[in-house]
């Protein structure tokens, strides 16, 4: 079980904007790829939510941006779990540019877990819930 998550990735040409630094919409998917890979990674692929007409769907987000990445820097988001309650999960990131040791962006996402059918909330399932682990606030990476 993955409790601090490492999503890597390379800045593209696509993802730079108009000021030659990455776009600010660029970093909400970087945060999505991320939940997603965790996830993944945890034993629970998009398909297997899919299969099952139940996941997650985005409440809130929140984004502090600190520094920028520019194009062909490695970008490492550090993602975790901060609370898992009945219906509703918090996740937290940091992204960090390795090169220089520079935290770009500091976030958070406010997770729902639904019918997708329906759309209505509903309980975390405990085959979902016992795949994360909670990192408490004393655990989280430095901030």
């Amino acid at each position: 079980m993955h409790r601090i998550y490492e999503y890597h990735h390379l800045v593209t040409e696509d993802e730079i904007d108009g000021l030659g630094h990455v776009n600010n919409v660029v970093y909400l998917k970087w945060l999505q790829d991320a939940a997603v890979a965790h996830s993944t990674a945890n034993g629970w692929p998009g398909r297997r939510y899919r299969d099952l007409k139940i996941g997650w769907v985005a409440r809130s987000h929140f984004i502090e941006y600190l520094q920028p990445a520019f194009l062909d820097q490695k970008i490492v988001v550090q993602t975790w779990i901060s609370t898992l309650q009945k219906v509703k999960s918090l996740r937290k990131y940091r992204i960090l540019r390795p090169a220089d040791s520079e935290l770009l962006v500091r976030a958070e996402t406010s997770w729902a877990f639904v019918n997708y059918e329906s759309l209505a909330p509903r309980r975390i399932p405990t085959e979902v819930a016992s795949c994360f682990s909670i990192v408490p606030e004393s655990e989280e990476p430095e901030k």
